[in-house]
């Protein structure tokens, strides 16, 4: 095995952990929102789009480290280069959109309550 396929297999074993993180995430938010829902809890839509959006960004995370993974190591192309750039800016917004649907602000404010405590978010 040489260079290229053990960097194509890293590739592949961290694409199939994102889906992985996507399928599973999935099904344990929906499970949550159902025994939520059963129990009457309230905000348990809220509550299930807020799990499954952290699920997203994670996958979306890991899917995004496999193609620069690929990209930079296997086909170091300016094709390639171009197609990752856009695949980033894409997962950016999203990743900035999902961030504001799950806590109501952008990645770059800080949480109320840290302003009121005088305490930063890790």
């Amino acid at each position: 095995m040489d260079f290229s396929d053990a960097i194509e297999l890293a590739g592949k074993g961290i694409d199939t952990a994102g889906v992985a993180v996507l399928v599973i995430g999935t099904v344990v938010a929906a499970v949550r929102a159902i025994q939520n829902s059963r129990a009457h809890l309230p905000d348990t839509y809220r509550r299930f789009r807020q799990q499954l959006g952290r699920t997203i960004l994670l996958g979306l995370e890991l899917l995004v480290a496999a193609d620069i993974i690929r990209t930079v190591a296997v086909t170091p192309t300016l094709s390639s280069v171009s197609v990752l750039a856009v695949i980033v800016l894409i997962r950016t917004f999203l990743s900035f959109s999902l961030e504001l649907e799950i806590t109501g602000r952008w990645p770059w404010q800080k949480d109320p309550a840290d302003q009121r405590s005088g305490t930063t978010s890790p």
